[in-house]
């Protein structure tokens, strides 16, 4: 089991900065991809940032060149650093884990944490 709990949303300007983090604990390790996903209103789920093993990153087109994915794996948290937030950016922000365990992937979810950009 992994259980994953983000922290760091909040209410900002469009032009801003937030970081997001989600800290695991259980049974997860370096190698397990991580990320990040949004839902708009009304919308569906969207990968947002994805780190993997090696450190490989790769984006959402809407966040490339705004927002930053990085991961400390001596305390098993990914961040999201969002730069230029634009008010598009609103969503609730889901962090995510891919755990592979005998070849099969098993996915867990964090209960999400609310950005909104607002002038």
């Amino acid at each position: 089991q992994v259980q994953l709990v983000e922290s760091g949303g909040g209410l900002v300007q469009p032009g801003g900065s937030l970081r997001l983090s989600c800290a695991a604990s259980g049974s997860i390790f370096s190698r397990d991809a991580m990320g990040w996903y949004r839902q708009a209103l009304g919308k569906q789920r969207e990968l947002v940032a994805l780190i993997v093993s090696g450190g490989s990153t790769n984006y959402a087109d809407s966040v490339k060149g705004r927002f930053t994915i990085s991961r400390d794996n001596a305390n098993n948290t990914v961040y999201l650093q969002m730069n230029s937030l634009k008010v598009e950016d609103t969503a609730v922000y889901y962090c995510y884990a891919n755990v592979i365990r005998s070849g099969r992937p098993y996915i867990y979810w964090g209960q999400g944490t609310q950005v909104t950009v607002s002038p």
